[in-house]
């Protein structure tokens, strides 16, 4: 097992294509909820609203599982993920009931999409949709906008069972009060007895929408948590006239595989040409194999985590050629019209390509 590396396997680590992290500091945030920080995070370059990919390492198998960084690059923080434990989840239990301070971690990198555009200071309104750990990259996100983008407003909805339940519950707090005319929560309790506003529902939504008159053009929206949760955010969103490429959701789950319902439009054999740093990786692609399985099996190590076209992990950009992909949920249409692509589900189609690393 090399989620938590002992000092002697530490040692023996010669792969460069990891990076190794020590746990400085671990904190409770809430019920089965911890932040680890790391003392030697600045190995590793990430956005706010990226996530971490660990790496569970046995010879020539891997299994990865990916954590949202909580940190703010722009506040020069240490790097820190947030961690909730799940019943069944081999590194979320490995994490939060035996990680200590000076264990060592595998990881393959920050990735990610669930993140600030380019031009976000053309933007006055953000809105934040969380619930549960979901706050955890917009935790980093909200951070990160009110220093280095003070004309935003910000509102963040964010749901919980209780208060006792509710990461970083004081910290937003103490943000909100400090920057109390950028910053506004709403926090919801599914345990309070008024239950128009226990949860979030379509009207509850709309009132929220309804506090300013907010343009189209200059507001965005992040949303994190369940899948239902987030379908009936976004969905709501688009009724109400706001555009698609202004909404971004988190949404990777490793544990739920993904299969195909179609079948690429040409599964022939075609040949993809791998840059990187000046130099070129050549192989096959044979279907049904898509680009990233058949990389692994020539041994050419790809980023990757959740290999069902959640997460974005394994984006590339396509410089010459076609790929097609069975499933996409991260990335944009203008995203796509750039190159992107997601190589655990992607296919080269009508000839060959070269991919190229996005980071």
């Amino acid at each position: 097992m090399i989620l938590l590396l002992s000092s002697a396997m530490h040692e023996e680590m010669p792969d460069n294509l990891y990076k190794i992290l020590t746990i400085q500091r671990i904190i409770d945030e809430a019920e089965d909820f911890k932040t680890f920080i790391f003392n030697d995070g600045h190995q590793i370059n990430y956005l706010p609203g990226q996530f971490l990919t660990l790496v569970h390492k046995t010879g020539a198998e891997e299994i990865r599982r990916s954590y949202s960084i909580t940190s703010s690059p722009v506040l020069n923080e240490p790097l820190s993920i947030g961690v909730k434990r799940i019943a069944n989840g081999f590194f979320s239990r490995k994490l939060v009931d035996t990680a200590r301070v000076g264990d060592f971690i595998l990881s393959t990198g920050a990735a990610g999409f669930f993140r600030l555009p380019e031009n976000i200071h053309l933007y006055q309104t953000i809105f934040f949709f969380a619930a549960g750990s979901g706050i955890a990259p917009i935790y980093s996100l909200i951070k990160t906008v009110l220093h280095a983008c003070p004309q935003i407003r910000i509102f963040l909805i964010y749901s919980n069972q209780s208060v006792q339940t509710t990461v970083f519950y004081s910290s937003l707090q103490q943000l909100e009060s400090r920057f109390a005319e950028n910053l506004h929560i709403h926090f919801l309790f599914s345990s309070i007895s008024d239950l128009r506003r226990a949860r979030l529902n379509r009207e509850l939504l709309l009132e929220f929408l309804m506090m300013g008159r907010f343009d189209p053009d200059t507001t965005l929206f992040y949303t994190c948590g369940p899948p239902s949760y987030m379908r009936m955010i976004i969905f709501m969103l688009r009724e109400q006239g706001f555009p698609g490429d202004h909404i971004k959701k988190e949404d990777f789950n490793p544990a739920r595989a993904f299969k195909p319902r179609a079948i690429p439009p040409d599964t022939g054999t075609h040949y993809v040409n791998l840059e990187l740093q000046g130099h070129s990786r050549r192989f096959s692609v044979i279907y049904p194999d898509t680009i990233l399985k058949s990389a692994q099996k020539q041994k050419i190590s790809l980023p990757y985590s959740c290999e069902t076209g959640k997460c974005g992990s394994c984006a590339l950009r396509c410089v010459s050629g076609e790929v097609w992909l069975s499933n996409n949920e991260v990335l944009t249409e203008k995203e796509l019209k750039q190159g992107l692509i997601l190589t655990c589900v992607g296919h080269p189609v009508n000839g060959d390509i070269v991919l190229q690393f996005e980071y």
